[in-house]
């Protein structure tokens, strides 16, 4: 349906550029297919939702095209527009076509398979922004699916993009979730039981979607899967598709070079940089990606697509927030080496017109870039802003290890050493950060969770072998262990073993005592931040103003989006406005909880007090403000 009349929405004036820049399939051929020689798909016809129903808006997002929450509400037809149930004018809808490496094997024509690009919109104030809605139906590249995203996943992209946003990470935008009457079977727990969910859209924003992905659809036959890109051997298309990208989003480049291979080098190098720099910012907080597949890494350096994601509670290098995830491919501390990884696919398929000497030597600069972006961001949540020492590296990673070893939330952890006093005098330091360390304490794992949480993922035949071998066999043992999946699972039966042979009363002894001296070790290092000159004060103030906008005191845990899905299921979207309204501000402490008599009770303090639905048991007793 063509739009009529005027609204707020229908204000937006669409320039919609990668379709007069980019290869276009145009062919009306129904249902999914290989779509050559294109960068983008037409989208024919429509498939409007039943009774589009608008649930939750980002005023933040709307005003990136120049629009207010409530000029959108107020919009009788937006509900859908939002849907992609109804064009607006000047809008274009088409898909994008990409291919990607998933879970380390290409898988050949990926594309749009839920997503549909409405067009892009040139704000006055804020710029270039690519419009789409995820979920609006059937597109070329849906192979078997039907286009449609259900209400859990789509409350949970919608709240972790502008959750992101707010934490000062680059990501792409919700700005609408708009759910329907319009229902779809779907699997959620992969046991062969379909049930009908409700189907939903969110309302995308970003300057771009191209991804790594983009450019892969020129790479030739792979070697191993046997699959090849639909535009194999276009290096025409290729040529073009970098161009654009170049010109479009890294104009400062495209500027600065007159010789193309140098051009392409730079843009390579920045890209790298921005890559570096995103993970380095996920690590500091705790997310998790979960599909860090090639086409989910966006070209710009945003964070993109939010399928399986978590932030972690509990400190765990090894976390994996993706079930599907069984080799662990995605965890917590591969992130880094992963991007690394889909950057050689990025070189690879730009080909001839990156020279690969040059690229290995911007990939071989990768590590030691995220490393100095994340040692700078563990600074700022350390408040260690005036000094750069040699130390800081081995500060963080023992903090790191220490909350490992004790089960100490990541969040909360952090935003409590704001709490560490600034080191005075001759002060007796035990006594001194007994309070502070006692707080952290309260949430740290029981004995009973830390077994759990120790318990080897190798299966026991596979890993009595191993251990029969050290008497059978040792050198072969001694060659086995060194490889890095055994050794992980024989450190998990060492630290097991030693917690079997301990009681709760000295876990927690050991765990004080840990926390005591990695406290006081932190506090020597505070020390060194005043250099006898400056106004003492001064430095204090700034340290714990670095620290609390470094060090959010509240993220979207996986308990909190499934309230809201859960009330969400039940036609309660209040859940999902609320806890919008709280990942809005993630840093600013809110005004305490206080009793009748004046006195703050610290155990009344939940979730910040910017949220109060019942968390897990063991998150019961935290304060994090």
């Amino acid at each position: 349906m063509e739009s009529s009349g005027s609204s707020a929405l229908e204000r937006l004036t669409f320039n919609n550029t990668a379709l007069k820049r980019l290869p276009v399939d145009v062919s009306a051929e129904p249902g999914s297919r290989t779509v050559p020689g294109a960068s983008f798909s037409r989208v024919g016809s429509l498939h409007p939702l039943l009774r589009p129903t608008i649930v939750a808006l980002s005023q933040p997002s709307f005003s990136l095209l120049g629009l207010t929450a409530q000029e959108v509400l107020d919009d009788p037809l937006a509900p859908e527009y939002l849907s992609g149930s109804r064009l607006l004018a000047g809008s274009e809808p088409a898909a994008h076509c990409y291919c990607g490496h998933q879970f380390g094997l290409f898988a050949g024509q990926l594309g749009d398979g839920a997503v549909m690009y409405l067009g892009e919109v040139e704000s006055d104030t804020q710029g270039h922004w690519e419009i789409q809605v995820k979920g609006a139906g059937v597109t070329p590249y849906s192979r078997d699916g039907d286009g449609r995203k259900v209400l859990r996943s789509s409350v949970r992209e919608f709240l972790c993009s502008e959750a992101m946003f707010a934490l000062g990470i680059p990501t792409t935008r919700a700005a609408s979730l708009v759910t329907s009457d319009l229902h779809i079977g779907r699997d959620p727990l992969n046991n062969g039981e379909r049930i009908l969910e409700r189907c939903s859209i969110v309302m995308r924003l970003a300057p771009s979607f191209i991804r790594f992905g983009s450019f892969e659809i020129f790479l030739g036959r792979d070697e191993f899967s046997g699959l090849q890109g639909p535009s194999a051997g276009r290096h025409d298309n290729r040529a073009q598709l970098l161009d654009y990208v170049i010109e479009s989003f890294y104009p400062h480049i495209q500027q600065a070079h007159n010789n193309r291979r140098e051009r392409n080098l730079s843009f390579f190098r920045e890209v790298m940089m921005r890559t570096a720099k995103l993970v380095a910012q996920w690590q500091c907080v705790g997310f998790c990606h979960g599909v860090l597949n090639t086409d989910n890494m966006s070209i710009l350096g945003l964070t993109l697509d939010y399928g399986p994601f978590g932030f972690m509670d509990r400190f765990d290098p090894d976390f994996v927030c993706n079930a599907s995830d069984k080799r662990r491919r995605y965890s917590y501390q591969a992130q880094p080496s992963v991007c690394r990884w889909n950057l050689a696919r990025l070189a690879e398929a730009l080909g001839s017109e990156l020279r690969a000497a040059d690229a290995g030597a911007v990939l071989d600069d990768f590590m030691p870039t995220y490393e100095a972006f994340y040692l700078c961001g563990m600074r700022k949540k350390l408040g260690l802003v005036r000094k750069e020492e040699a130390e800081d590296r081995e500060v963080v990673s023992d903090l790191l290890r220490v909350m490992h070893n004790t089960g100490a939330d990541f969040t909360n952890t952090f935003r409590l050493l704001s709490r560490v006093p600034w080191p005075e005098g001759e002060d007796d330091e035990r006594a001194t950060v007994g309070p502070v360390v006692d707080l952290i304490l309260k949430q740290c794992a029981s004995i009973e969770e830390l077994k759990v949480a120790n318990k080897p993922t190798m299966e026991d035949r596979e890993l009595a072998m191993i251990l029969s071998m050290a008497h059978t066999n040792p050198v072969m043992f001694g060659m086995v262990a060194d490889r890095p999946d055994v050794a992980q699972q024989l450190e998990l039966m060492g630290r097991l073993k030693e917690l079997l042979e301990t009681d709760q009363e000295e876990l927690k002894e050991k765990q004080r005592g840990d926390w005591i001296r990695w406290t006081c070790r932190y506090r020597r290092r505070l020390a060194r931040e005043f250099d006898g000159t400056s106004d003492l004060h001064l430095v204090k103030k700034e340290r714990l103003r670095v620290m609390k906008s470094s060090n959010p005191r509240v993220v979207l845990r996986n308990y909190i989006a499934q309230n809201a899905i859960q009330a969400a299921d039940k036609g309660d979207f209040s859940e999902v406005n609320r806890i919008l309204k709280v990942l809005e501000d993630p840093y600013t402490d809110p005004e305490p909880l206080c009793q009748q008599d004046g006195t703050c009770d610290e155990t009344e303090k939940l979730f910040a007090d910017g949220y109060d639905a019942k968390p897990p048991a063991w998150a019961q007793k935290i304060c994090i403000t």
